[in-house]
């Protein structure tokens, strides 16, 4: 098949959640002898300079970039207010962007276009004008429940409401444009499950993220040194809330209780409130070099998240990295996991400090643990089988 994917962000470098997910997919549609051209917006917060693409990357997919200045602007969020549509998604309308896509629709005949998340959606009029490929959208989350959860959590009344504004005004675009598509391919079953709920009929089919398992070699933790981490884009506010939270209402009894367990904090944009705090064992840093030796170094993966939606891709690596992690119920959300057989779940200050304290007086189950999420990645999350499932997905629009 020849696919091209259209994506909010560049897919290379992989370096975080959603730009990992969209490579991944791509490499294995290409692994699995199909054809992928992609399209990608280039945005300030992730600009990608084309010059560095590896060249046979750039022939291979055919890659193309757009820049496009998504940053927030206070007048055109301003106005916005008075407008039906949303903030969120406008921000990714542009001519040059329709020019560039006009384009390979007209010198390409493609057999699915894959919209990479609900901001893509409005280019759906221009693809119908110029080909018939089917068009399916790749549904990273919910993006509209992100915002709402969000708004829950805000407790400046001013922030709350203009937060809830855009989520109301997300939530009327993203359930206008879901049975525009000819299909879902939702990333978890939570959200497929919620486009149902919701009033999507067309099909749907549940993709979860794979990995190249080849590229995960997990490493036998020391016991004897354990330190917690969390690695993540910190400039995606569920982050910084999440990793706030527990700094300010988790570490400080566990540091108390085990003096000899470090804290340590990595991730893109590292807010300064972050990085200049100053506790007991905790370290914090903007950027690591390799994600996977950062990961590897360290023992127990936190993910303290309070608000989000989709999947966290995270997770996913760290269990294919054999790592024994401790989540909250939102940020296992879509993973398939069962606690305390591959994951342990912890959605208060007390339930992390008990789960902390459980792993210290049964250090067999670090390993236990870490052991049983890695099979749990070669069972369900391998690309071999996400794609070929994706592909039989695809197919069935044909038979």
């Amino acid at each position: 098949m020849k696919i091209l994917q259209i994506c909010n962000k560049s897919p290379y470098p992989p370096k975080e959640g959603g730009p990992i997910a969209m490579h991944n997919i791509a490499e294995g549609l290409m692994r699995g002898g199909h054809t992928v051209h992609i399209l990608t917006v280039n945005t300030p917060k992730y600009y990608v300079d084309v010059e560095c693409i590896p060249i046979n990357y750039a022939i291979k997919t055919n890659f193309t970039a757009v820049y496009i200045d998504t940053r927030i602007k206070i007048t055109g969020a301003f106005f916005n207010l008075f407008s039906k549509k949303s903030y969120h998604v406008t921000r990714f309308i542009t001519p040059v962007f329709k020019n560039k896509l006009r384009d390979l629709l007209r010198d390409n005949k493609y057999d699915v276009i894959q919209l990479e998340t609900v901001y893509m959606a409005p280019y759906i009029s221009l693809i119908r004008e110029f080909s018939d490929a089917k068009i399916v959208l790749r549904a990273h989350n919910v993006e509209y429940l992100i915002w709402e959860r969000l708004a829950g959590y805000t407790k400046n009344p001013i922030k709350k409401a203009y937060i809830n504004h855009l989520a109301k005004k997300l939530k009327r675009f993203e359930i206008s444009m879901m049975n525009k598509y000819n299909g879902i391919a939702a990333i978890t079953k939570v959200d497929a499950d919620y486009f149902e709920q919701i009033g999507c009929n067309i099909p749907k089919e549940v993709i979860p993220f794979g990995v190249d398992i080849s590229k995960y070699k997990p490493i036998v933790s020391d016991l004897n040194n354990i330190s917690l981490f969390h690695l993540g884009s910190m400039d995606w506010f569920p982050n910084i809330e999440g990793i706030s939270w527990f700094i300010e209402s988790c570490w400080k009894n566990i540091s108390e209780n085990y003096p000899n367990v470090k804290l340590c904090l990595a991730g893109r944009n590292m807010p300064e409130q972050i990085l200049e705090t100053k506790m007991c064992n905790l370290s914090t840093c903007s950027r690591v070099d390799d994600a996977h030796d950062f990961m590897s170094k360290h023992t127990i993966m936190i993910v303290p998240l309070l608000s989000g939606s989709g999947v966290r891709i995270k997770i996913i690596e760290g269990m294919a990295l054999g790592k024994t992690i401790i989540s909250t119920t939102i940020g296992a959300e879509g993973i398939i996991c069962e606690n305390k057989k591959n994951i342990l779940i912890a959605n208060s200050p007390e339930e992390f400090f008990e789960s902390v304290k459980y792993l210290m007086e049964n250090k067999n189950e670090i390993t236990r643990i870490g052991e049983n999420a890695r099979k749990n990645i070669e069972e369900n999350y391998c690309i071999d089988k996400t794609t070929n499932k994706l592909i039989g997905f695809y197919e069935s629009f044909y038979n």
